[in-house]
């Protein structure tokens, strides 16, 4: 399934070859999703976690690149289907995709990291033409028993001719974070050129570089995350595939993101919105080195804060327990070093992570009963994004006086 594009710059930005200034250091950190038997003796893989900002094309990426294949593999973790939240967010998505870039006469729909079938499962129910690709097999499996066509596959350039030859022109390509987990991103816009119908789309969602800044979302900085988009470096990006960035909708998903739209290159009018989203960014000096390092300083006190605050209540005698096995709480863990001494382990509902251990720090992995039994005095809620339908859920802890610790935009307990 992995493929090497061959043309892809090796040294400096991975997109145009520019220079690269770093400007954060999360330091030694392990593969996010890789939840262990606490029995396993084989040794697990470490990388520097450290990101920079091209000075010529402005994409801010990681400087160590983690192999693909380490990370999406048949047996990754991750289910879309796991958030109601998300699961009302991609139903919706897919409503609107059929009202719209799919009512013609028999449209082709393709998404690049259908995982679980989440989205593509209203397209398929509405009888449209589709295909995900996904390389993870195990996550395949469940979209293909709820009738999603699925090629287990990467998306690239490669792939994108074969899906052409094989099934026509896509009027429409959607991806919903995974594109920035995607090295090779000229290839994977190259693809989408390859692929799309004169008037099709390239629709995809991920989290914005201006909200990740604007809230200290450090720990948005993990393996996957080889990249954090902005307005500016994908309208860059398109251009260098001969495509153009048409709209830019900013969503609320995942603590804040933009669904972008591409077309080819002046076969629809960029809507406003791009124009004043690029001010925007040039105001608050996005890209700028300087900006991004203030950056640095606050999450460095957040890590001092939260260690701080960890270690007075667990010298006071009280219980704190984690909630969310979730890829970016290895980088919270393993960059503040928390480890089983301050937290007694995490609950999670994915059946697959329980009675394994977290990346790195190896915090004890359990289900959802043992955070009632009996409830722990705090909880270090590591799925912040979901943060009001975890809370609603868990209101009975909240009522015997349990309280909630999150760490972003600052620690503090609620």
């Amino acid at each position: 399934m992995s493929r090497v594009t061959g043309d892809e710059p090796t040294t400096g930005c991975r997109v145009c070859g520019g220079t690269v200034e770093q400007w954060c250091d999360l330091g030694r950190q392990p593969i996010s999703q890789d939840f262990r038997d606490p029995a396993a003796t084989d040794p697990e893989y470490f990388f520097h976690l450290a990101v920079g900002v091209c000075l010529s094309c402005a994409m801010v990426q990681q400087l160590e690149q983690v192999p693909s294949e380490l990370m999406f593999h048949a047996d990754y973790p991750y289910r879309s289907s796991g958030s109601e939240f998300m699961r009302r967010h991609f139903a919706g998505v897919a409503r609107r995709l059929l009202a719209t870039e799919l009512a013609g006469p028999d449209p082709f729909a393709v998404e690049i990291g259908c995982n679980d079938g989440i989205m593509l499962g209203t397209i398929a129910a509405a009888g449209v033409r589709h295909l995900g690709v996904d390389p993870s097999r195990r996550a395949t499996e469940t979209a293909e028993a709820a009738g999603v066509r699925v090629r287990v596959d990467f998306f690239d350039e490669a792939t994108a001719r074969e899906i052409l030859a094989a099934e026509g022109p896509a009027d429409l390509i959607y991806s919903a974070n995974t594109v920035s987990h995607i090295p090779f991103l000229g290839s994977v816009f190259r693809g989408a050129a390859t692929l799309l119908a004169p008037d099709g789309v390239f629709v995809f969602e991920d989290r914005y570089l201006g909200d990740i800044l604007d809230n200290a979302y450090f720990d948005q900085i993990y393996d996957e995350h080889c990249y954090l988009f902005a307005v500016r470096s994908v309208q860059a990006l398109a251009a260098r595939s001969g495509l153009e960035l048409v709209g830019a909708e900013r969503i609320p998903v995942h603590g804040g993101s933009i669904r972008y739209t591409v077309a080819r290159a002046g076969a629809r009018p960029p809507g406003p919105e791009i124009a004043e989203l690029l001010a925007w960014e040039r105001e608050q000096g996005l890209h700028r080195p300087e900006r991004l390092r203030r950056f640095t300083a606050r999450m460095e006190q957040i890590r001092a804060d939260l260690v701080d605050l960890l270690r007075d209540l667990r010298a006071a005698g009280h219980r704190v327990v984690g909630y969310g096995a979730t890829a970016k709480s290895a980088t919270v863990t393993n960059y503040c070093g928390i480890g089983p001494d301050l937290v007694e382990f995490v609950c999670d509902s994915t059946p697959g992570k329980q009675g394994l251990v977290t990346p790195g720090m190896h915090l004890p992995i359990r289900p959802p009963e043992s955070f009632a039994d009996p409830y722990p005095d705090y909880a270090l809620l590591f799925a912040w994004n979901h943060a009001e339908e975890i809370m609603a859920k868990e209101h009975a802890f909240r009522e015997q006086g349990g309280k909630w610790i999150l760490y972003v935009p600052k620690v503090h307990i609620v």
